[in-house]
């Protein structure tokens, strides 16, 4: 059998290449991809040849958001069957080291993740036709549920953990800062735990609109109306909760003045070095966590889109075919009418 893939040979450098695949050996479940989601750290590795320090050293296949069809089992799978639609994870913790033995398995220190150039030799990842994965990566959903919103499952992953880190929610005032994919499924995923505002902030109405279909009760594009944030400062900050998607000194310095004392930030977004006006920040007692993928959290987002508690469909803007991956990666970088862009495979 072969396989189209899409791989990087290194910055500006991305081939559509054809390969062999090997039918699927022991627990490994042979599945045609549907759907892929062009993620940020995609887009650095495209554009710009790595994430800060970590760089492409050697072709990578990109892809960690997809979803598909079983079409063979290896000889130890039980529980699946060939026909089934699933969405895949990503994450292949080793389950044996410090961290995976403390419950922290999203530090694995031999993790496994698609698409990944932090190791090396890299993971490859998943935006190809046929892929083998191991039976634990996947994760059923039913005939009704779309291939494409199945594969949103690791992206809503990220924002249900990121959620977690800030503790409970019910009856806060959140701001999200940010209206991506990730901002946006950080707006629906604190609807559902209960948030009782949402206000998220961007520089582009296009985003801000889809954020508002998941969830947000309140947008504001800083680009237009950035005094609209003022009275959030007032008596020394007025929001519970910031989840700060965007990376952008100017919005982790709007995080910190409308935080109330004792506020807790959640950095969600990945940037290099920033500065932290720390004054504010030690004077109103804040917390500033991190967050960091996710674990158990990818079941739960599978079941969240599969039942429907969760519409992701707002946030998917475009379907590319693979052969045009190019262009996909150029409208995803364009946020002015694009949020999540993804790859279609072959039938």
């Amino acid at each position: 059998m072969q396989t189209r893939v899409c791989r990087l040979y290194g910055q500006d450098d991305l081939r559509i290449d054809t390969e062999a695949v090997t039918n699927p050996v022991g627990d490994e479940v042979l599945i045609r991809v549907g759907a892929g989601g062009v993620c940020g750290s995609d887009m650095h590795y495209y554009f710009e040849g790595g994430i800060g320090q970590i760089r492409v050293r050697e072709p990578i296949i990109l892809g960690h958001e997809a979803a598909g069809t079983i079409v063979a089992l290896g000889p130890d799978v039980s529980g699946l069957s060939v026909g089934q639609k699933v969405a895949i994870n990503p994450s292949h913790p080793c389950g044996t080291c410090r961290y995976c033995q403390q419950d922290l398995h999203q530090h694995c220190l031999n993790m496994k993740f698609f698409g990944s150039a932090m190791p090396m030799p890299h993971i490859q990842g998943a935006f190809r036709d046929l892929v083998n994965v191991g039976q634990g990566q996947c994760h059923q959903i039913s005939d009704q549920t779309e291939i494409g919103k199945a594969a949103c499952a690791e992206p809503l992953a990220v924002c249900l953990h990121a959620v977690a880190r800030a503790g409970d929610l019910s009856g806060k005032r959140v701001l999200i800062t940010g209206a991506g994919p990730i901002g946006s499924l950080c707006a629906a995923a604190a609807k559902r735990a209960g948030a009782s505002e949402i206000v998220v902030t961007d520089l582009q109405d296009f985003a801000l609109d889809v954020a508002r279909q998941m969830g947000a009760t309140r947008t504001i594009n800083i680009a237009n109306a950035a005094d609209d944030l003022a009275p959030y400062e007032a008596e020394k900050g007025q929001f519970d909760v910031c989840l700060e998607c965007s990376a952008a000194p100017a919005a982790l310095r709007t995080a910190i003045a409308t935080l109330r004392p004792q506020g807790i930030l959640v950095q969600v977004g990945v940037a290099g070095e920033m500065p932290v006006p720390f004054n504010p920040l030690v004077a109103k007692e804040l917390t500033i966590t991190g967050t960091f993928r996710f674990h158990t959290e990818f079941a739960e987002a599978v079941g969240m889109i599969d039942r429907g508690e969760i519409d992701v469909a707002p946030i998917i803007t475009q379907t590319f075919a693979l052969e045009t991956a190019k262009d996909a990666f150029d409208v995803a970088r364009d946020r002015s009418k694009s949020v999540k862009v993804q790859l279609s495979f072959a039938d």
